[in-house]
């Protein structure tokens, strides 16, 4: 059963200088209940103005929105079902937790604006405290407790009106990484626990990766691509999904009578197949850093340089000089080579992508600062 569908759904405002910007360009979306689904995408790309839509906090320029089989925003029909009316849990950013609050009240706040009976509140709250790991903490106030407690605090207060779906609007960015990941377990128990739908907002593929059931990749106000993690991982539909999942290196290259090249003077051909109906002429060779090997032995590799060698904790990470440019490689703690030293690069799994248009690149940085 669908818990969310988005219909043709459009946001345009003006700047303040006059500038039109479409931040969501005809979204159309259904999220199944029980779902934890993710939107991923850059800074500027609409992704939150999404969520506040779904919200109620911003209203629609077209389209209409609908919870379950209920419409709570027509713009057509000038229909607009306010926020506290459309049973949602949403959880922020930034905490926004009441310093003046203890814990029990935080939680509680919600519940007493229902005007709900004294009993059945402290019942709720003790519920919701125990499910956050807070039952210990309940006399105790926000600025007292860490950032991490003051998110499960958020999580609490959110759960506690027991919602049939859960926006959360990069809960986690606040939190030191170690901290960020256990949050994530917990998010995804509570979600097993109460059974309600999840729609998570991030820039951090990581974490959507982590917790999505499906998530989708945005761009300049458009939906690029949907599917489960590991299909848009293993197959993205464009560069820009290939780029913004995970780490990746696009090497300057240049088709010649079905031979690619490397640009900036070198001679010899990567060993590459060109895809079927791709032409002569410039091109990025994606590939990603755990993709290709090095090695001392020529043996049908691409000769290369190894330029600095970083030691970190998952791998070490090697920059190699292919002619004038430089692409990252990591390999096993293992794999030890020096630096300076000449080597052979074997690509494992590259893609061909055409270059995009220097106005598409302007268009994603204008949107990050309006």
């Amino acid at each position: 059963m669908s818990q969310i569908t988005l219909k043709n759904v459009t946001k345009e405002f003006v700047t303040r200088g006059g500038h039109r910007v479409v931040a969501v360009d005809n979204f159309n979306l259904t999220i199944k209940e029980g779902e934890c689904f993710s939107f991923l995408g850059p800074s500027g790309c609409g992704k939150t103005t999404t969520l506040r839509m779904i919200a109620g906090f911003e209203d629609l320029s077209e389209g209409e929105i609908w919870l379950g089989d209920k419409p709570v925003s027509i713009k057509s029909k000038n229909l607009y079902v306010p926020p506290e009316e459309r049973g949602l849990g949403m959880v922020f950013q930034s905490f926004a937790v009441w310093p003046h609050l203890n814990v029990f009240e935080n939680v509680a706040f919600p519940l007493r604006v229902m005007k709900l009976p004294k009993h059945e509140i402290r019942e709720r709250v003790l519920s919701a405290l125990s499910h956050t790991d807070l039952l210990s903490s309940q006399r105790v106030y926000p600025s007292d407790l860490s950032g991490g407690q003051q998110q499960r605090i958020a999580l609490a207060r959110s759960i506690v009106t027991n919602p049939r779906v859960m926006l959360l609007d990069e809960p986690l960015s606040n939190l030191d990484p170690k901290l960020r990941e256990s949050m994530r377990f917990e998010i995804k128990a509570l979600q097993k626990k109460f059974n309600f739908t999840i729609i998570f907002v991030t820039h951090d593929q990581s974490e959507a990766m982590a917790l999505s059931d499906r998530m989708l990749v945005m761009d300049l106000g458009k939906i690029v691509q949907v599917g489960a993690p590991d299909e848009l991982y293993q197959n993205p539909t464009n560069k820009f999904v290939y780029g913004f999942l995970g780490l990746s290196n696009f090497l300057k290259v240049e088709a010649v009578k079905g031979n690619v090249f490397p640009k900036g003077g070198a001679v010899m051909p990567i060993p590459f197949k060109l895809p079927k109906g791709v032409a002569d002429g410039d091109g990025l060779l994606a590939s990603r850093p755990n993709e290709i090997d090095i090695s001392m032995d020529a043996d049908g590799g691409y000769p290369a340089k190894i330029e600095k060698r970083l030691y970190m904790t998952f791998c070490i990470e090697y920059h190699i000089r292919i002619g004038k440019q430089s692409i990252r490689i990591h390999t096993s703690h293992a794999n030890v080579f020096p630096e300076g030293s000449d080597c052979f690069i074997h690509f494992k799994n590259p893609r061909w992508y055409a270059k995009e248009s220097q106005e598409i690149e302007l268009e994603r940085t204008e949107r990050q600062v309006l």
